[in-house]
């Protein structure tokens, strides 16, 4: 039987508890300072010491982004050197080329909600999303498939780049969205108003996260948007319909009748 540590419980931290906790080939132990009692539904190893976890053979660190490598230095007072640590933080800047004395393995579930907590959390969370890894590891990997989800490695050198195009300015953007229509509109707004801001209900400390340990690639991404835009502004009405054309035929293939991503470079 495997010890999977849980540091977090949040949205990604208690779908993991939730998604494993039946699962006979694993024993969960779970750290958190404000959710550990309502994980004892799940494995009788709760606590907020964050020293439960000791004994693991794999660690997933689901803390606040900002809190993580703070969490991966206490941990490496406390952890063998056979242990392997992941995150699954979604800016990777301050945690790249990071070395403990424990095997880490930078990770990131694609897999989200614009709601948070641990009562907003699923054992479903995970199905047929993407989940980056940094490196191959068989024990990571075969938990990710158990979560239901799909292994990928990549660079992670890459990863705030592309996390500022398809989540972080997304992100941003929905609240200025929002921020910019009028109140008398807000009254007429219908589905596609409703769609296009989701994540402006983005928790606060998340959304803020997100904006200043990121800013560079969010910017960079929102630079790249405007000049889109201006382009947009030069073309005749004939270069604008190929276009829209083009980019609705490719948005249409993304993603499957269930909504998941099946884009393939």
């Amino acid at each position: 039987m495997k010890k999977i540590g849980i540091i977090g419980l949040g949205l990604i931290g208690a779908s993991i508890l939730k998604k494993l906790a039946k699962n006979e080939k694993y024993e969960l132990f779970c750290y958190s300072n404000s959710s550990f009692k309502k994980a004892l539904k799940y494995t009788k190893n709760a606590s907020n010491d964050i020293n439960i976890v000791k004994s693991c053979d794999i660690v997933f660190v689901c803390c606040e982004v900002s809190k993580t490598l703070a969490i991966l230095k206490k941990l490496d007072k406390i952890l063998p050197k056979k242990t392997i640590v992941t995150d699954v933080a979604s800016i990777k800047s301050k945690l790249l080329n990071k070395e403990f004395n424990y095997n880490f393995i930078l990770s990131h579930p694609m897999a989200g909600s614009e709601k948070s907590g641990f009562e907003a959390s699923s054992a479903s969370l995970f199905k047929d999303c993407k989940w980056l890894i940094e490196k191959e590891n068989k024990l990571l990997k075969e938990i990710i498939l158990e979560l239901e989800a799909k292994p990928l490695k990549i660079n992670m050198k890459e990863h705030d780049k592309m996390c500022a195009q398809i989540s972080h300015l997304p992100t941003i953007l929905a609240f200025l969205l929002f921020d910019v229509a009028k109140d008398n509109s807000k009254q007429i707004a219908s589905s596609g108003f409703r769609d296009m801001t989701r994540l402006a209900i983005t928790n606060s400390d998340l959304a803020l996260s997100m904006f200043n340990l990121n800013q560079k690639n969010i910017l960079k991404a929102f630079d790249e948007l405007t000049k889109k835009l201006n382009r947009l502004k030069k073309m005749s009405d004939d270069e604008k319909i190929i276009l829209f054309k083009e980019l609705a035929s490719k948005r249409a293939k993304m993603y499957d009748n269930n909504g998941k991503n099946i884009f393939k470079i």
